[in-house]
């Protein structure tokens, strides 16, 4: 493994499923990580999701790259003996058990620090570590609803949920921040610690720009940022096209070039909030003036005066030459199904000179039998565990 990236030689144990821990483990993976994933005899619930791929999620294989995986069952003794010399030489450990799962499994913070002082170790949960609701399960979708984001998308009376994940992706980088801040101190201090993520801090903390309330306010206040109703997807002669003009500079430009140069400089409308103020004026004669063309013909005639684009399909993100130059997708290879592509490493790092290439993301169990063959195991104790079911591969 290179030594260029900043966590190269860091190992990390990846127990979790689902989207926010494993794809936090990406993360860290991305920026150097060697990552295990150590998945049940059932494997990660994500892989069997729905997916157009023969025999893969489409969902797993997007936010488990850079992974060699091994399966344990840790409710045995030989799959629970394994983890353990896993965990000696680990440097991370991440799950997103419920709280009162890792004692049962013997694979708690404390149990574990006693083996490996220097461990930093990292329970994501939905709810966090303690109060009324530290032992329900976190969903993404579900913690949207009780934090008002799915409130705030829609209207009083249908609320709409953000469809993507967006609440487990940012618990994911919450995640990779708060290991690689820990990983950090322990350079400091020698010691590992406990780092704690929840579902719920991360719906929170992605709400910082509107999660503010002043003494004496009102409870019910409008807390909307959009601005008027100008910044937006708007449609045009043909196809969806979205725009920002939120500054004078960006607001004068758009005006000028849709036609409509005297808005610019009519002081009703010279501010985001006299516009907002106005939008029930102002986004008919916008959408008016872009029927004279297309979503596409606007974005090249706006170009760099004017931030916008044409509304795509993700699949067009495969093609986009600004993705392709900055070798944000790349390929690999999957025995069921040949060649595909995905995301490549989100971060550059310049002393590395490239992203790094990360390997596909591994099939249940692939890597067991490799893995404890590093451990020190025999062929005959490998076989032996995987013939008792302690280990599958």
């Amino acid at each position: 493994m290179s030594g260029d990236f900043p966590l190269s030689g860091i190992k990390v144990l990846d127990l979790s499923a689902y989207i926010a821990g494993p794809y936090g483990c990406n993360l860290l993976a991305d920026m150097g990580a060697e990552v295990i994933k150590v998945e049940p005899p059932e494997g990660d619930n994500l892989r069997k999701y729905p997916s157009t791929l023969p025999d893969e999620s489409r969902a797993f294989l997007g936010v488990n790259r850079g992974k060699q995986g091994i399966c344990l069952d840790l409710k045995s003794e030989q799959g629970y003996e394994v983890f353990i010399r896993l965990a000696r030489e680990a440097d991370v450990i991440v799950h997103n058990f419920r709280p009162s799962v890792p004692p049962r499994l013997r694979i708690d913070y404390d149990t574990l620090r006693e083996l490996n002082p220097r461990l930093v170790y990292c329970s994501l949960t939905g709810y966090g570590q303690s109060g009324p609701l530290a032992s329900r399960a976190g969903y993404d979708q579900v913690l949207q609803a009780r934090t008002g984001i799915c409130a705030s998308q829609g209207t009083p009376e249908q609320p709409q949920i953000v469809y993507g994940s967006v609440v487990d992706y940012y618990g994911a980088a919450m995640l990779a921040n708060g290991v690689t801040a820990a990983l950090f101190q322990r350079e400091r201090t020698g010691a590992g610690q406990h780092v704690c993520v929840s579902l719920l801090s991360s719906a929170l903390a992605m709400q910082a720009a509107r999660l503010v309330v002043a003494e004496n306010e009102p409870r019910d206040i409008n807390r909307d940022m959009r601005s008027g109703g100008i910044t937006g997807i708007h449609p045009t002669r043909e196809g969806h096209l979205y725009i920002s003009a939120n500054t004078p500079h960006f607001w004068r430009a758009l005006c000028q070039l849709i036609g409509l140069s005297e808005l610019a400089e009519n002081e009703r409308y010279d501010t985001v909030k006299k516009r907002a103020a106005h939008v029930d004026e102002l986004v008919p004669m916008l959408r008016e003036a872009l029927q004279a063309k297309s979503a596409a013909e606007w974005e090249a005639l706006f170009g760099d005066q004017v931030p916008c684009s044409v509304v795509r399909k993700v699949e067009d993100v495969f093609e986009d030459a600004q993705v392709q130059e900055q070798g944000l997708v790349g390929e690999h290879e999957h025995p069921a199904f040949g060649r595909y592509k995905t995301i490549a490493n989100p971060i550059s790092f310049g002393q590395a000179g490239a992203r790094r290439q990360l390997r596909s993301a591994p099939g249940l169990g692939q890597h067991s039998r490799e893995l404890m063959r590093e451990l020190g195991y025999t062929e005959a104790e490998i076989e032996k565990a995987i013939a008792d079911k302690g280990v599958l591969a």
